[in-house]
């Protein structure tokens, strides 16, 4: 399997895990009283897994976001820096352009 799809895999996999954590501290910590919601309904379990899916649609595109930033470039490895040397442009002087008015039609 190529790395970048074993990378995106794995990074989704732990989006959903702390997406089931997060959709259980909501349920644990009571807010909204989505608890008792969710616990004195007969279709609770498809709202826990529909905040759940949708929670881990977000946390996994956040958890790919953040792996793919933090990828190393090797390109980098020489000297950076620059001279530090502030670059000013040569001064212009304004060159006045007539522009022709024409008369407002009127229909």
């Amino acid at each position: 399997m190529p790395k970048l799809i074993r990378m995106y895999i794995v990074n989704v996999l732990i989006g959903f895990a702390i997406a089931a954590a997060f959709v259980a501290m909501l349920l644990y910590f009571n807010v909204a009283n989505l608890w008792h919601l969710v616990s004195h309904s007969d279709k609770g379990w498809l709202a826990v897994l529909i905040l759940w899916i949708s929670n881990g649609i977000i946390f996994a595109g956040v958890q790919f976001g953040i792996a793919v930033m933090r990828m190393k470039d090797d390109d980098d490895d020489g000297p950076g820096g620059g001279l530090r040397e502030r670059i000013v442009p040569p001064r212009r002087e304004p060159v006045l352009l007539r522009v022709p008015a024409e008369k407002p039609r009127r229909s």
